[in-house]
């Protein structure tokens, strides 16, 4: 499940995202970046609860959905690593 201009763990690392480790998945997030569009809150609140810390549980829902509502992101503030790609 490769995307179009994925970055890898130290490139987001870098440029200031924070890690939020899954079994399967690692969530990456930026808050210098996000535009608080609200599309992860209201898309899958289970993973992403912003009045929860952490707030983003990135085992508390199905892997394909997460990985879908992060592509929802527009401002790019949520990336993510699907942990079978990197083996």
């Amino acid at each position: 499940m490769k995307r179009e201009n994925e970055m890898n763990k130290e490139d987001l690392l870098n440029k200031g995202y924070r890690k939020y480790s899954g079994e399967e998945i690692e969530v990456y997030f930026s808050k210098d970046i996000c535009t608080h569009s609200g599309n992860c809150v209201r898309t899958m609140p289970t993973v992403f609860d912003t009045k929860r810390k952490p707030w983003i549980l990135a085992d508390n829902g199905e892997v394909d959905s997460a990985m879908k509502t992060i592509d929802l992101c527009p401002s790019g503030a949520l990336q993510y690593i699907y942990k079978k790609d990197d083996k």
